[in-house]
C-alpha cells in the first residue's frame, strides 16, 4: 500500500505555558516548544514512528520555510515539497495551570486552485494507494475544485482519508471518502444535535455510512472510539492514562488505522490500532507523535468488542 499525506496549509505549532490566564488582559507566557506541524505532517510522523512507510506532500511558504524543512529532515520523513510565495502560518497553544488549553490559529500564505493540479501531478496513484487530505482548505481555493481533485484521485483507485473542518456534511456525502474520523464535538456540529453517549454517536455515524462513507470512526475521548464498517459496529475502550497533551491525538489515531489497514488487519484490528496510536500520542508533549515503545505498551490494553 502506497500512502501519501497531503498538507496544503502547514503550520509552526508553538506551545507556551502561563501560570495564569486572564481573558482581555496581557498574559505573560513562556514558549516551551516550536514544531513543524500541520495535520498531514502529524500523520506522517505517527506513521513513521510506528514503522509504516509513507510520503508527506507539503506546500511551504518560501519566506520562512528554512526552519520547517530542517525539522522535516531531522525527523527523517520522506517528503515531496512545493514552495510558494508567502509565510507559513503559526498555531499557538497556550497551556495554563488554572485554565483549559487555548488555541489561536493564524492564516498563512495564499493559494489558488492551480496548486491542486500541481499536487496531483506529483502523485503515483492506483488501487493500492491511500491519500489523506486533512486540515483546513487553504484560503483562495474553491471547495468545488477541491472535491473534484479528490474525486479524480478516487477515479484512479485511491482511498481518500478526509479530516477537515472546511468540509460540510454535504461535501462529505459528495466525496464519499474511505475513512473519516469526526470527534464528539465535530459530529455534533455536522448533525446539529448533542452527541454525548456511545449510543448517540452510533445513531449519528449511521448517517455518514448510509451516504457511502466506507469507514466512519468517531472518537469520544476517554469513552474510546467506535467504527462503522459495512453495517457492523465496533467499540474500542482505551486504558486509563495520565495524558500530557491531547494535541495531535486525532491525527495519530488516523495513522494507526491506516497502518493496520496496510497490514491487512480486520476492521476491529484497525480500530484497536487507531485507539492505540491516539492514546499513545497523549503521552508525548505538544503535538509530538506517539513513540514506538508507547504504541507497543498501549496496544494490548485497548479493548475492542463488536456490537452488531
Amino acid at each position: 500500500m502506497r500512502i501519501y499525506t497531503i498538507t496544503l496549509n502547514p503550520a509552526y505549532d508553538v506551545h507556551a505555558y502561563a501560570q495564569h490566564f486572564a481573558p482581555f488582559h496581557e498574559n505573560l507566557a513562556q514558549v516551551t516548544s516550536r514544531e513543524a506541524g500541520g495535520k498531514g505532517v502529524n500523520l506522517s510522523r505517527a506513521l513513521q514512528n510506528g514503522g509504516t512507510e509513507n510520503t508527506a506532500v507539503i506546500v511551504l511558504g518560501k519566506d520562512n520555510c528554512s526552519e520547517f524543512k530542517a525539522e522535516l529532515e531531522k525527523a527523517g520523513l520522506s517528503t515531496i515539497l512545493l514552495e510558494k510565495p508567502g509565510r507559513i502560518r503559526e498555531n499557538l497553544t497556550l497551556h495554563c495551570a488554572d485554565a483549559p488549553e487555548t488555541r489561536i490559529s493564524f492564516s498563512g500564505f495564499p493559494a489558488d486552485d492551480s496548486l491542486l493540479e500541481e499536487v496531483a501531478a506529483l502523485l503515483t496513484v492506483d488501487r493500492d494507494t491511500v491519500i489523506t487530505f486533512t486540515g483546513r482548505v487553504a484560503s483562495g481555493m474553491s471547495m468545488g475544485k477541491v472535491k473534484k481533485f479528490l474525486k479524480d484521485l478516487q477515479s484512479q483507485g485511491a482511498k481518500i482519508v478526509l479530516d477537515s473542518k472546511s468540509f460540510s456534511i454535504e461535501d462529505i456525502f459528495q466525496v464519499q471518502p474511505w475513512l473519516i474520523k469526526p470527534n464528539q464535538e465535530e459530529i455534533s456540529e455536522y448533525l446539529g444535535c448533542e452527541v454525548n453517549t456511545i449510543e448517540e454517536a452510533i445513531d449519528n455515524a449511521q448517517v455518514f455510512a448510509s451516504h457511502g462513507v466506507a469507514n466512519v470512526m468517531v472518537s469520544l475521548g476517554e469513552q474510546g472510539a467506535l467504527l462503522l464498517h459495512q453495517g457492523h459496529c465496533y467499540i474500542a475502550t482505551p486504558p486509563a492514562i495520565n495524558a500530557i497533551s491531547t494535541i495531535g491525538a486525532g491525527d495519530s489515531s488516523l495513522a494507526g488505522f491506516i497502518a493496520a489497514a496496510k497490514k491487512g488487519a480486520s476492521p476491529a484490528g484497525c480500530l484497536q490500532n487507531a485507539v492505540t496510536y491516539g492514546t499513545a500520542a497523549c503521552l508525548t508533549e505538544g503535538s509530538l507523535p506517539p513513540t514506538a515503545a508507547d504504541i507497543a505498551a498501549v496496544y494490548p490494553r485497548v479493548q475492542v468488542k463488536k456490537l452488531s
